[in-house]
């Protein structure tokens, strides 16, 4: 019997933790995504804007080719995004880590902004051999 209920509390968990990842903020109303998928979706340049909110000296050290820059960090990031951005097409966001653009992620999605994150930022898409540019 304890063997058993053991079995199914595993089950329940790995199935739970399972749908954790797959829906990773998506009450937040952004979805943080894997290199392959945020690769795919920045394809699409006629419907996504991709946007490093590094700071002008890590942009400078490597960057995504295309990326807009904008530093979440500046007191006018969402003044900035208004003016360079538009709300009818996708935001692929991305920092360093994934930290950041997580932060930017929220504050794009209350202006009403559809936003996907990149998972890991530019250190996971470096790490798979994906294309910088400097």
């Amino acid at each position: 019997m304890n063997k058993t209920l053991l079995i199914v509390l595993l089950i329940v968990v790995g199935v739970s933790l399972a749908a954790w990842a797959l829906n990773r903020n998506s009450d937040e109303g952004f979805s943080t995504v894997d290199v392959d998928e945020f690769e795919r979706t920045i394809a699409d340049t006629a419907g996504v804007q991709l946007l490093d909110v590094r700071t002008q000296q890590e942009y400078d050290e490597g960057h995504l080719p295309g990326a807009y820059i904008i530093d979440v960090n500046d007191s006018t990031f969402m003044e900035q995004v208004e003016a360079q951005l538009v709300k009818n097409k996708t935001v692929a966001v991305y920092c360093r880590s994934g930290r950041r653009s997580a932060s930017a992620a929220r504050q794009l999605v209350k202006a009403g902004y559809k936003v996907i994150n990149l998972d890991g930022g530019i250190l996971a898409w470096q790490k798979q051999g994906k294309t910088v540019m400097k």
